[in-house]
């Protein structure tokens, strides 16, 4: 079960989102990684156990086009049927169901939840817009 951290807006700032990571550094025993915002807007964290795609390809914060990043605690069980939908150009660098995610929200916005199956949190921060998009799954098992 991985973990995921952030803090945006003027309370931000990188030792206080790494204590938050520390204390639930036993969720995400395969790797810790941190993202800060250009402008120092947000801060975003993510405690990694790997399940899907064990590589080096799978850590988190995530990006596809450096716009938009996402961290991600769950599972996706439908995301081998949206990734073969999505099909981006060039394809899919991973296997895992993080990447799908940020591509289905790439694609359809705020609606992809309507397709999602699954037990899920994550964030997504827009670097272009300064937005944060946090979500959990319609039961709150995540």
């Amino acid at each position: 079960m991985c973990g995921i951290a952030g803090i945006v807006g003027a309370e931000r700032s990188e030792p206080r989102l790494a204590a938050m990571l520390a204390a639930q550094a036993h969720r995400g025993p395969d790797g810790t990684g941190t993202f800060v915002s250009a402008g120092g807007r947000a801060t975003i964290g993510h405690n990694r156990l790997a399940i899907i795609d064990l590589s080096e390809n799978g850590r988190q914060p995530m990006t596809r086009d450096g716009r938009r990043l996402i961290v991600f605690n769950g599972e996706i069980y439908n995301y081998r049927e949206l990734a073969r939908e999505l099909r981006p150009e060039g394809g899919f660098r991973t296997r895992t169901d993080t990447e799908v995610l940020l591509a289905a929200y790439e694609a359809w916005g705020p609606g992809c939840l309507d397709r999602l199956v699954g037990m899920f949190a994550f964030a997504i921060w827009d670097e272009v817009e300064r937005t944060l998009w946090a979500v959990r799954d319609r039961f709150g098992v995540k």
